[in-house]
């Protein structure tokens, strides 16, 4: 059967820029084993398979995997999927999609100027856990010094926001070049789980490179087949969870621009809004800009 796929670079609005990912239309009849086998060939961080809703009144069904297991929730999926239906579609208006995932129903927007812009609420708002790692153990994956760790009252922090993540404050952009992570004894400090249970360290600064941008941030992830993300949507709606638990926004809307992927040669720019009212988050939303960059058929 010949189904069609596109690749597209999110989270940029320049091509070879971003996270690439590959986005397989008409996915249904593929098996589990297949959109598995299918991820690991195109071997990008994320491969999006579109398929039929399970609620008419929904959009579409879009099931996630990366080279090495499926996610029950992804951004720059969400996002660029939001981008390549309406795109597949000669959408030039601003649309709502409802987009089944694994995590549940995610309600999303698509825009478009000069390139697609996709945005998307998050599916569960960031739930504080306790850390899994020290500070000492942290440290030393990350090949930097404990005294490295940690910026104003920012620490170690894990929260979830559909994927858990270890959110990492380091002290400056200095730290953030010497980076180096040691998968071998990442993955040591959880012998009891399996590498795709293992969480990954998402590491933030508030030094950036663009002027505009209020985080920079890096992300490793090898024992998932990704040895470091350009650019991750669900790691930064769990750092929403660490921004309002550090720092206390005041009631309102409170908008943030993270860089990533720079140190790769992929510059990425993730949007994050958190709306907060009665010192309670009340909402979240993640947005980038998503470009095609290639297409073609799959013959499987």
């Amino acid at each position: 059967m010949k189904r069609h796929y596109a690749i597209y670079d999110v989270f940029t609005h320049e091509v070879l820029s971003g996270n690439p990912l590959a986005v397989v239309f008409d996915s249904e009849g593929l098996s589990q084993s297949a959109m598995q086998a299918i991820a690991a060939e195109f071997n990008l961080s994320e491969t999006v398979f579109i398929g039929k809703a399970e609620n008419k009144a929904h959009t579409a069904k879009l099931k996630i995997f990366m080279p090495r297991g499926e996610l029950p929730f992804a951004g720059h999926p969400t996002v660029g999927a939001t981008v390549a239906i309406c795109e597949a579609q000669n959408t030039d208006v601003s649309r709502i999609l409802m987009l089944e995932e694994n995590v549940g129903v995610i309600r999303s927007a698509y825009s478009k100027k000069d390139v697609g812009y996709g945005e998307f609420d998050l599916p569960q708002l960031p739930a504080r856990e306790v850390p899994a790692l020290e500070k000492e153990m942290v440290a030393a994956a990350l090949s930097i010094s404990e005294n490295d760790i940690g910026f104003e009252n920012h620490l170690i922090s894990q929260f979830n926001a559909g994927v858990p993540y270890l959110c990492v404050p380091v002290k400056n952009l200095s730290v953030m070049e010497r980076l180096v992570f040691d998968e071998t004894r990442w993955l040591s400090y959880f012998p009891a789980l399996r590498p795709l249970q293992v969480l990954c360290p998402y590491v933030y600064c508030r030094e950036t490179i663009n002027h505009d941008a209020s985080l920079h941030t890096r992300l490793f992830a090898p024992h998932h087949g990704i040895p470091e993300d350009p650019a991750t949507g669900s790691a930064a709606a769990a750092l929403a969870g660490a921004l309002f638990y550090f720092d206390g926004p005041g009631d309102g809307a409170h908008d943030y621009l993270i860089e990533q992927g720079i140190e790769m040669g992929r510059p990425s720019f993730i949007r994050l809004e958190v709306d907060c009212h009665n010192g309670v988050m009340n909402s979240a939303r993640i947005g980038g800009h998503a470009i095609k960059i290639a297409e073609g058929t799959l013959l499987v």
